[in-house]
């Protein structure tokens, strides 16, 4: 899980520094999914976020993660469909994705080499990489010693 206040800080820091608005449902979708251990979706984010402000609607969500994506302080799951808050928004390389298939965990990593490597072999194939993701399905420490002890 990652920090919230620290995340919710550097968000607000980053959203000035780009001269873009972090308006409260902006800051209410990031805060939810940075207080979640592992991915939300969209319609789980949607049946909080109604519970606070009765007017919102699936495009509500949709424009906030569009939002927190385009300002790298969100990722979207794509095998799961979710979306986990970025511990490090100011990176601004690619970045890999650790899921628990067990708790549902989700940690980040930033090898960018990997992340060179597969845009030279692209290169070399005549394709320009424009987005990539990288998920590693697998089991946490955590859910493999209880599988042990069960």
């Amino acid at each position: 899980m990652t920090d919230s206040n620290s995340l919710l800080q550097q968000a607000e820091r980053q959203c000035q520094r780009h001269g873009v608005r972090f308006t409260p449902i902006r800051r209410r979708v990031l805060e939810m999914i940075a207080g979640a251990s592992g991915g939300l979706k969209a319609y789980d984010l949607l049946d909080r976020l109604a519970v606070e402000h009765a007017a919102a609607r699936p495009p509500t969500i949709y424009r906030a993660l569009d939002f927190l994506i385009e300002q790298g302080l969100v990722h979207r799951i794509e095998s799961l469909n979710a979306y986990v808050a970025c511990p490090c928004p100011e990176h601004a390389h690619g970045f890999q994705l650790l899921i628990c298939r067990h708790c549902g965990r989700v940690e980040e990593l930033h090898l960018d080499d990997v992340n060179h490597q597969l845009n030279i072999q692209a290169r070399q194939l005549g394709f320009r990489v424009e987005r990539q993701t990288i998920e590693l399905l697998g089991s946490c420490d955590i859910c493999l010693e209880a599988a042990a002890r069960a």
